[in-house]
């Protein structure tokens, strides 16, 4: 755990870099369609550095997680045999596609809602959208609101927390880290058994 630890470190030394806001903007975009690390790290440790920013880092974590929906949505509508099959296999998720157009073809919005605010993959849905070609703009709403809420819930809790939550954060990071790989884990497991 110590490298993570370090990693943690040098994250929370990002909030004084002036490419802060735009490192937490391109992870946003690239974990909304292909990179498997969520941007939810990088917001909470910039949150914590500067709690009086944390309502802006929550903006442009939502505005580039949104944007990242759209291109894993282009991915999944025009690219889908070039990038869109290989993401997927890249996430053991191939046995359940059919079942993912199912479940987009019954409740579209609820699915991209439910992802965008969860640990499920959120790379998986917007791609699925775009090959499922689900309506382009309940994607972006439904995406939109679920990752707005969530990435502004954080924002909120360390905004009125603050310092504390650092304390507790630093104190508590190992058993943290832990839970965060978990709910990860639960949430590839939750697409596999659902999906």
């Amino acid at each position: 755990m110590r490298w993570l630890r370090n990693l943690y470190e040098r994250v929370l030394r990002w909030a004084e870099s002036p490419y802060s806001e735009w490192a937490l903007f391109f992870l946003a975009v690239s974990e909304s369609s292909f990179f498997p690390i969520a941007p939810d790290v990088l917001l909470i440790a910039l949150a914590i550095a500067i709690p009086v920013r944390s309502f802006r880092y929550a903006l442009i974590c939502t505005c580039g997680s949104v944007l990242g929906g759209m291109l894993g949505y282009l991915i999944g509508l025009e690219f889908m045999d070039l990038l869109g099959f290989p993401i997927i296999r890249f996430y053991g998720l191939m046995d359940r596609y059919e079942a993912v157009k199912e479940i987009f073809n019954r409740y579209d919005a609820l699915a991209v809602a439910i992802a965008g605010f969860t640990p499920i993959p959120y790379k998986i849905v917007t791609i699925a959208g775009g090959a499922f070609r689900i309506d382009f703009v309940t994607f972006v709403f439904a995406s939109l609101a679920s990752r707005g809420a969530r990435f502004f819930l954080v924002a909120c809790l360390i905004y009125m927390f603050g310092a504390s939550i650092r304390v507790f954060i630093d104190r508590y990071f190992n058993l943290l880290a832990v839970a965060f790989s978990v709910l990860l884990v639960l949430g590839f497991v939750a697409i596999k058994i659902f999906w």
